[in-house]
């Protein structure tokens, strides 16, 4: 990866609409190199793909929690069945594995506390080798899918 990348990549972050006339333009390279330089990025998978950006509460999404989840055990088959289940919650709209206790942390969004409450109860709780879950509600998102810094 060289800075003419590098410079594709933070000009897609900004606006992953771009033509790559346009994107060509602003890197200063013209249509066919740029071209070949984004097809590459996304076939190496450092591109992962283009989606639209949503704000949860134009579309009734107006509550937001952080679920730390610790499992039973974690062993190779626990931690892929819990991994893999989480897939099935598109309430979850992030989730990490971390070091240490907890095991992960999830975020979660759901129209409001009754309905956080009804998949805490039903779901999550459900979830393959949990032990315990301990949520905290955001009070406030200050920024999310902040621009890589490149």
């Amino acid at each position: 990866m060289d800075d003419t990348d590098r410079k594709i990549l933070a000009e897609l972050q900004k606006d992953g609409r771009l033509s790559v006339t346009e994107l060509g333009d602003r890197i200063g390279l013209s249509l066919s190199p740029c071209h070949r330089r984004v097809r590459a990025l996304e076939q190496a998978g450092v591109i992962r793909g283009y989606r639209a950006n949503i704000d949860p509460a134009s579309v009734g999404l107006t509550f937001s929690a952080i679920v730390f989840v610790t499992l039973r055990e974690a062993n190779k088959d626990s931690v892929t069945q819990f991994e893999n289940a989480l897939w099935s919650i598109q309430e979850i709209t992030d989730a990490q594995r971390l070091f240490g206790d907890p095991d992960y942390m999830v975020h979660v969004v759901t129209k409001d506390l009754t309905s956080f409450q009804r998949l805490y109860d039903e779901r999550l709780s459900a979830l393959p080798s949990v032990l315990r879950l301990t949520s905290t509600l955001v009070m406030k998102s200050i920024f999310q899918n902040r621009p890589l810094p490149i």
